[in-house]
């Protein structure tokens, strides 16, 4: 049985692979922030984190970890001109460097694995050139450069992959999917013509995980309907 961390838990894409990890009889240590889920879900251990803390305690880990996954994240849409510097500041603490803390704490527990793997989130904005997205494509860019320079160093021990969705239907983007004019308008943007579900990215998330994907490592995922590689 392996054991697996996810950070950011509650919610979207998180919520959809902690529930699909444990259902394949997986233990899994599920992180929330605001709001711990009120349902029971056997395998699952919620506890309470932020990511934005100076300090984190996680003596409630075991001491060997399969994988890690980090799914907190942001998506302010807005043009360069109204963005302030600090805005910037605030996704990459969020999205970088929380990632990047909590990862260094976890390595030594990873590093026990036989076949560890990292999974983290990037966006289609990032090598997608789209209007408004300077905020969260930038922040974004450093995670898939994390990632590529994370496989890099710790090959052939731990895996280190990313997943680029483009719009999912999460309570994230719900502000860009509230209408059925705004669900029909983006489903129709990208050549599958429908938005991303949680169950799209989550499924991808567990492969990575999984010993079907030892053999990968140091990609980027794009999970986005073929909106980045399809003109329509």
């Amino acid at each position: 049985m392996q054991h697996f961390l996810i950070i950011g838990a509650s919610s979207g894409i998180g919520q959809a692979l902690t529930t699909q990890l444990a259902a394949a009889e997986n233990q899994v240590t599920a992180t929330f922030c605001k709001n711990k889920p009120d349902v029971v879900i056997p395998n699952v251990h919620y506890h309470h984190l932020n990511v934005l803390d100076e300090t984190h305690f996680l003596d409630f880990l075991p001491d060997e970890l399969s994988g890690f996954v980090y799914c907190p994240g942001s998506i302010n849409l807005r043009s360069f001109e109204r963005i302030k510097p600090v805005d910037f500041e605030s996704d990459y603490k969020l999205q970088v460097v929380g990632a990047i803390k909590l990862l260094q704490m976890v390595l030594p527990r990873l590093k026990k694995s036989a076949n560890a793997s990292i999974v983290l989130f990037s966006t289609v904005a990032v090598q997608t050139a789209l209007p408004f997205h300077t905020q969260v494509a930038s922040s974004k860019g450093a995670i898939e450069g994390l990632t590529r320079a994370l496989a890099s160093e710790y090959a052939p021990n731990i895996r280190v992959n990313c997943i680029a969705p483009s719009l999912t239907d999460t309570p994230l983007a719900a502000f860009l999917l509230n209408t059925e004019q705004k669900k029909e308008a983006n489903s129709l943007r990208h050549p599958l013509k429908r938005i991303g579900t949680t169950m799209d990215i989550a499924n991808m998330a567990a492969f990575l995980l999984s010993e079907k994907a030892s053999w990968i490592t140091g990609q980027i995922l794009h999970v986005d309907g073929g909106i980045s590689s399809i003109k329509g």
